[in-house]
């Protein structure tokens, strides 16, 4: 036995750490009762920084030691000079390191270096970048220091161009970097602000810069075309720009926000609303005027759709035709424009060429998902109609080799489809709307369809009736048999409704058709096929639920 080292046993191991745990957490504990007993007496001391500093060495998201901790400082700036504040905290930015050691994703240490070199007398922003840059090679993903980075450059006032080589260093380095992908698209329109179009492809960045960032990105998905970062960001120099489409529906017989309506050049004092009471923006307005008038403008600011923009200002004119009772408007684009942006011919060309590029890549890679998205997005940005074929087979691709994602694309696909439809349709005219049996999953653009008396949704596969639904303030006929719905919460307040076809569904209790109530002129209505229809008492209690109905079909 003699010369061999003895080996404890693991229950011995246990039972050691487990004391020395214990003594650990007597020491943490005594020195935290401290911390709080010297807080409460309201002392700020040397002893309750060294005692805050010990604790916050071990555990450094103790957001109470933090606070304690910078009360302290704040009572030393006080009693101190500025030299000596400078020291103390240029020694509060070493503990910091020390502390990001322990834990490189910490929120209180990153939130205190932040106030600290906010307050620090003389900052040394140079070795901030270089604290920044050291972390950022370790774990070029760490949002707390990318958010602190971005904080030092405002305040220092780095130029964006240098921030802009900063992203090219790191994305170099590796492909794969999201983040610096995503700093790169904050940096570009910063260094391009002006742009004499509309809202473009480019978003704003000059052209020959636009060209040189798809070069950089085609480098980046055609060495590794499975990773997202790169598509992410090429999706966004793609982007083609967001239509606002404001509109406003009057009726002639029948909260302010500040918008002005004037009848025959006369000021009237009405109240607008919005069609749903679940409508945080209110895409759509109504409002009703007793007068018989023949025309009439409206003035002021509306929350656009998509909220780009705070505010978007409002000026149309309205005309009331022979034999109709209610007129609407919406914003000057053209039916072009509705979905997309117009495109220059030097754009156009680009976006040609860089469908070439992708057809190419998806050529080598007929399955990758990322690429197939593309694709459908540039032929969308290009033409959506003469594309259309294309588009749906390539989303029929898609559902089958990302199929946990395809709720995602059949969704996408429904929003594409309607928006063909749109653009096929002639709005001044067309007063019946029909998209049956073209698998939509979802419906959206119904401020487009504001005057459309009768709508066909039959053998889709929608699950619910939206509140955007109640956009649709003149229908008078809705077919949506052959779906899956069960819920009819936008069918709300519709004045003119007077026919809904609801034929195997899957609506099963009375309280689902309690929105059919708040429409005053229902008459016929078919839940052949429902659930619903094999309650008890369905018929007795659905003419209790809503009487107007004469024709009830089960």
């Amino acid at each position: 036995q003699h010369g061999r080292v003895k080996i404890k046993t693991t229950a011995q191991q246990e039972e050691e750490k487990r004391k020395e745990r214990e003594k650990k957490l007597k020491i943490y504990v005594a020195a935290r009762d401290a911390c709080f007993s010297k807080r409460s007496e309201g002392v700020w001391d040397d002893e309750a920084l060294q005692l805050t500093q010990q604790l916050l060495s071990s555990n450094p998201d103790f957001a109470t030691l933090w606070n304690y901790r910078r009360e302290i400082l704040m009572h030393l700036e006080t009693v101190k000079d500025e030299d000596e504040v400078q020291k103390i905290y240029e020694a509060e930015l070493l503990f910091l390191e020390s502390c990001l050691k322990v834990n490189p994703k910490s929120y209180g240490s990153w939130h205190h270096r932040g106030w600290v070199s906010a307050r620090l007398p003389r900052p040394d922003w140079a070795r901030e970048l270089s604290l920044c840059d050291r972390c950022l090679s370790l774990d070029d993903r760490n949002f707390h220091c990318w958010d602190y980075r971005r904080m030092v450059v405002k305040i220092s006032g780095v130029p964006v161009d240098q921030e802009l080589a900063f992203t090219d260093r790191l994305i170099g380095s590796n492909f794969s970097n999201y983040s610096s992908w995503h700093y790169r698209s904050t940096l570009l329109p910063l260094l391009h602000p002006e742009s004499p179009e509309p809202p473009s492809p480019c978003r704003d960045v000059e052209l020959h810069s636009f060209l040189s960032e798809y070069e950089l990105v085609q480098n980046a998905f055609f060495t590794d075309p499975n990773d997202q970062s790169a598509w992410f960001y090429y999706r966004w120099l793609l982007g083609r720009g967001t239509s606002v489409c404001n509109c406003v529906h009057v009726l002639k017989y029948a909260q302010s926000v500040g918008l002005l309506l004037v009848l025959d050049g006369q000021p009237q004092r009405v109240e607008w609303r919005s069609v749903h009471p679940r409508f945080k923006h209110r895409t759509v307005l109504c409002t009703q005027v007793i007068n018989i008038f023949t025309s009439c403008s409206i003035r002021g600011c509306i929350m656009n759709t998509e909220c780009l923009f705070p505010q978007a200002a409002l000026h149309c004119e309205l005309l009331t035709l022979k034999g109709r009772t209610e007129s609407w408007c919406r914003d000057s684009a053209t039916d072009q424009e509705l979905f997309r942006s117009e495109l220059s011919v030097e754009k156009t060309s680009v976006l040609q060429s860089e469908l070439q590029s992708v057809n190419q890549l998806q050529e080598l890679e007929p399955l990758n998902k990322w690429c197939l998205l593309t694709i459908i997005l540039l032929m969308r940005a290009l033409d959506p109609l003469g594309y259309e074929k294309e588009t749906l087979a390539h989303f029929q691709t898609l559902k089958e080799v990302d199929a946990m994602r395809s709720a995602y694309y059949s969704d996408l696909c429904s929003k594409f489809m309607i928006e063909n439809t749109i653009l096929k349709m002639e709005y001044a005219e067309v007063r019946v709307f029909s998209i049956s049996d073209k698998n939509l999953t979802t419906l959206c653009h119904l401020d487009q369809l504001l005057l459309v008396t009768h709508i066909n949704l039959s053998s889709n596969q929608l699950q619910q009736l939206p509140p955007q639904f109640a956009m649709l303030q003149c229908l008078e006929v809705l077919e949506a048999d052959n779906n899956s719905i069960e819920n009819l919460e936008g069918v709300y307040h519709l004045p003119k409704l007077e026919e809904v076809l609801l034929k195997n569904n899957k609506i099963s209790t009375l309280a689902d058709l309690q929105p059919l109530a708040s429409c005053p002129k229902l008459k016929r209505l078919d839940l052949r096929g429902n659930p619903v229809a094999q309650t008890p008492n369905v018929e007795s209690e659905l003419a209790e639920l809503l009487p107007s109905v004469t024709d009830l079909l089960l």
